[in-house]
């Protein structure tokens, strides 16, 4: 029998991508997403979405890792290669930030201990993010995968990555035998990417903290899922998948370029001010402008990315400006992407009382 891959958060767009994609790749006879809920995203492998012969065969399993559920999953299909994608960026779409918390953190616990358990295992990807590095006045120019950060991110999702890690140092410790991989991307963007920077780049107009023009670095979607479909296959010679890996694409873009170039104005506020406007775009479920976010916009973050490159033996094909340009030409300048504005009308359907405004 060939590889059986098991894929943890099939419902968001990234881990849907990644599983079309792992669908087409050779010796792959069997994917298996789990989630809580299954993707409302085309998991066919082909481009026309109608699925066709050489593609792996997919099953959902309905299943929160928290729970030990996912253990009995990896025994009963001899799970060769596990690709971990639910380490979530946003509060958006559940119940509370402590339920995200739960699901980053211990849903992973949870995960590698079923792991640990299961001697077929042999390799095992987990997303996490440029965040763990943190974003503070004093960092260094430029972040290297073996750096600490000058100031622990003290909550939010980059806090949460900073755990996972951990745990997987630990997990990697007990079973030297299987290949481990931690993917820490940058801000991923695209026109489909569902990231809060992508939202953020999505608004009419930017609020920036005034006096501060932070650097950036982005990844595109597409790059992304080729990393983690590279990441969970065997690795070409003279390349090695393990290890960790800062993911970028290549230059770099300050704030008010990458606002330009959008064709979006901005609206230079002080911290206080731009402070509270996220608290208020986070209590109203329109937009996940976290702490952590407002940090980057802050004082930014740049990662080098030379281990990717000579190790990993991978070039992401689009640059930190090409990512971006690729984003502003998915909608108008100003003009928000009708999915957006339906979900934003959704949000505030839900905010209106019920059966107001009738004569």
């Amino acid at each position: 029998m060939g590889k059986v891959v098991l894929v943890t958060g099939v419902a968001r767009h990234l881990g849907s991508r990644f599983v079309r994609a792992i669908r087409r790749e050779p010796g792959v006879d069997l994917v298996v997403g789990v989630d809580i809920q299954p993707s409302a995203h085309d998991l066919s492998g082909s481009a026309g979405g109608g699925g066709g012969s050489g593609l792996a065969s997919y099953l959902f399993v309905g299943a929160d890792i928290r729970r030990p559920t996912v253990a009995r999953v990896i025994a009963e299909h001899r799970v060769d290669t596990v690709v971990h994608l639910n380490v979530s960026t946003t509060t958006l779409g559940s119940t509370s930030r402590s339920t995200v918390k739960e699901t980053n953190v211990i849903g992973t616990m949870q995960l590698l201990a079923a792991v640990q358990k299961a001697p077929t295992v042999q390799r095992l990807v987990v997303k996490s993010t440029t965040s763990v590095y943190g974003s503070a006045p004093r960092d260094p120019a430029v972040f290297h995968e073996r750096m600490q950060p000058k100031v622990l991110p003290s909550g939010g999702f980059a806090k949460d990555a900073v755990e996972v890690e951990g745990y997987v140092r630990g997990f990697a410790r007990r079973r030297p035998d299987v290949a481990v991989s931690v993917l820490r991307f940058a801000n991923i963007i695209g026109p489909h990417a569902d990231t809060p920077l992508n939202e953020y780049f999505s608004l009419p107009v930017l609020p920036t903290v005034l006096g501060y023009d932070p650097r950036l670095q982005f990844v595109h979607e597409d790059d992304a899922v080729e990393v983690l479909r590279l990441a969970a296959v065997d690795p070409r010679r003279g390349t090695t998948n393990s290890g960790t890996f800062n993911v970028a694409g290549d230059g770099v873009l300050v704030l008010s370029q990458a606002a330009r170039r959008l064709g979006r104005p901005t609206v230079p506020l002080l911290l206080p001010a731009v402070s509270w406007i996220a608290g208020l775009a986070r209590q109203t479920r329109m937009l996940d402008f976290a702490p952590e976010q407002l940090r980057l916009l802050t004082h930014g973050r740049v990662v080098d990315t030379t281990h990717l490159r000579e190790t990993f033996g991978y070039t992401p094909v689009f640059s930190t400006e090409a990512a971006l340009a690729d984003l502003g030409r998915s909608t108008r300048a100003g003009l928000l992407p009708p999915e957006q504005i339906a979900r934003w009308t959704s949000r505030l359907t839900e905010l209106l009382p019920a059966g107001g405004g009738g004569n």
